[in-house]
């Protein structure tokens, strides 16, 4: 099980530049908190970070919220991401293992999940999604939450097409 920022370290350079980019395109709150939080790490001033070119820009950032001091900053960014951005990952996760949710978003999820509905769930996200954005989800549905389903766990480290 990998937490935020590891994600980052080990999903794609293109998957996290994309994820930067979607901050900054739809959610500029997010985006400039994040822009903060690696200025702060960096002990520079945000404006140096404005002034990079974007792609550059980016590629720095992505450097920094690999590390561990970032995890925050690097889990509000991927919620941020998964909630606006891919709500139909999540809505698809969630009813193939038969929770109810509004948009995606569960108020109190269950203790454990059955076995053959999260097998089932998991390929249908494999197969309807992109594979980096669903492994990215499953790694962060299982360490965000307060309720680590054992199972899951056990499949994101024993299927290779949950690793990266």
């Amino acid at each position: 099980m990998l937490t935020s920022h590891e994600l980052f370290g080990f999903m794609p350079p293109i998957l996290a530049a994309d994820i930067l980019e979607y901050a900054h395109t739809h959610n500029r709150e997010l985006y400039r908190a994040t822009v903060s939080a690696v200025a702060t790490t960096r002990k520079v001033r945000t404006v140096f970070l404005d002034k990079q070119a974007r792609p550059a820009r980016h590629a720095g950032m992505i450097a920094y919220l690999c590390r561990p001091g970032m995890e925050p900053a690097a889990g509000t960014l991927l919620r941020g991401w998964l909630l606006k951005g891919h709500q139909s990952v999540l809505a698809d996760f969630l009813d193939g293992v038969g929770i109810a949710h509004k948009e995606g978003v569960v108020d109190d999820l269950p203790d454990s999940v059955d076995d053959a509905k999260l097998k089932s769930a998991v390929d249908t996200l494999l197969a309807k999604h992109s594979a980096d954005v669903a492994k990215v989800y499953l790694h962060s549905f299982n360490t965000m939450n307060g309720s680590q389903w054992k199972n899951l766990d056990a499949l994101l480290k024993e299927d290779t097409r949950l690793q990266f």
